[in-house]
C-alpha cells in the first residue's frame, strides 16, 4: 500500500467463501468467526483498513442479523458475496429481506465471482476457460443480470451493486442488452431498459483489469462517477495497478473520482 500510494484498503474475504458451505449452521458460525477475524486486523490499521462483511446466505435471516452486526459494531461499509449460494441466486424472493437490510443501512453489495455451480458442457475439453480466465466473468455477469432483469431494483430502488474486474463486461454490453431486451415477448421483457438499471444502481471497479481502452469503454458507458480503482490484490501486482492508474490516459478530474473519490463518496470514508 505505501509503495503504490494507497491510503486505504477495503479488505474482504475471496471465493469460494462462505457461501459454498453446504450446512447452514455452519455457515452461520464461519462468517461470524471471519467478520471476528477481519475487524480484529482492522483494528491494527484502523486509519488504513476498512471491511465489507461476510454474511451466510444459507439462512437470509441470519444473513440480516449478521450484516447489521457488521455495519453496526464493527464500522463495516458493505457486504460482499461470493457468487450464488449452492446454486442459489440473489434475484430469489427469499433474499429480499436482506437486499431490504441493505436498503435500510445505505451500504452497496459487491457480487465477487464464483465457480459455475454447474460447469457449461462449452467448457469441456478446455479446461483453461474455466476459472478467473473466463467462466468466472460468465458466472458473476449473469448473476448481475439475473438481479436486473428480475426486478431486483425495481423492488429495492435504493439498492447499490459494485462488481469487480472492470463491470464483468456488462459496460461494453449496454447497447446490445437494450436491443435484444426490447424485442422479447411481452411476457419476458424487462420493465425498463437494462442500461437504465445498470447505470442507475450499480459501480464497478477496475481490479484485475489494467487496460486504457476497457477503462475509457467503461466510462464512457457508465459516466465517470460509477468507475473506482481497485488493484485485485493479492491476485494481481500493487506495483503494476497503481502505475497504470496513475498513467492511464484521463483527464485529472476523472482520474481523481475513479482513483479514490467514487469509493469515498459511495463508502462513506472520511478521506
Amino acid at each position: 500500500m505505501d509503495a503504490g500510494g494507497v491510503d486505504i484498503t477495503v479488505l474482504s474475504q475471496t471465493s469460494p467463501g462462505v457461501h459454498q458451505l453446504s450446512h447452514r449452521q455452519a455457515a452461520i458460525e464461519a462468517a461470524q468467526s471471519c467478520n471476528d477475524f477481519l475487524a480484529k486486523q482492522i483494528s491494527h490499521h484502523p486509519s488504513r483498513y476498512r471491511g465489507f462483511a461476510c454474511v451466510p446466505l444459507q439462512d437470509p435471516q441470519a444473513a440480516v442479523l449478521e450484516l447489521e452486526r457488521c455495519v453496526k459494531e464493527f464500522g463495516f461499509l458493505g457486504a460482499l458475496v461470493n457468487g450464488h449460494t449452492g446454486g442459489n441466486y440473489l434475484d430469489a424472493p427469499e433474499f429480499s429481506p436482506f437486499w431490504a437490510m441493505l436498503e435500510e443501512l445505505q451500504i452497496p453489495l459487491y457480487l465477487h465471482p464464483v465457480a459455475p455451480y454447474v460447469l457449461p458442457h462449452v467448457f469441456e475439453g478446455q479446461l483453461a476457460l474455466d476459472g478467473a480466465l473466463w467462466s468466472w466473468t460468465c458466472e458473476t455477469a449473469s448473476h448481475a443480470l439475473r438481479l436486473v432483469l428480475g426486478g431486483v431494483f425495481d423492488r429495492h430502488p435504493s439498492a447499490k451493486l459494485i462488481l469487480g474486474h472492470m463491470g464483468e463486461t456488462l459496460p461494453f454490453e449496454l447497447w446490445r442488452l437494450d436491443s435484444r431486451a426490447e424485442i422479447l415477448p411481452v411476457s419476458r421483457r424487462p420493465s425498463r431498459p437494462p442500461s437504465e438499471v445498470i447505470r442507475e444502481h450499480l459501480w464497478i471497479t477496475t481490479s484485475g483489469v489494467c487496460s486504457d481502452a476497457a477503462l475509457k469503454c467503461s466510462l464512457e458507458e457508465l459516466g465517470n462517477d460509477r468507475v473506482m480503482f481497485s488493484i485485485d490484490y493479492p491476485y494481481e501486482s500493487s506495483e503494476l495497478a497503481c502505475h497504470w492508474i496513475e498513467s492511464a490516459s484521463i483527464d485529472e478530474v476523472t482520474r481523481t473520482k475513479v482513483c479514490w473519490q467514487n469509493a469515498a463518496e459511495l463508502l462513506k470514508i472520511n478521506a
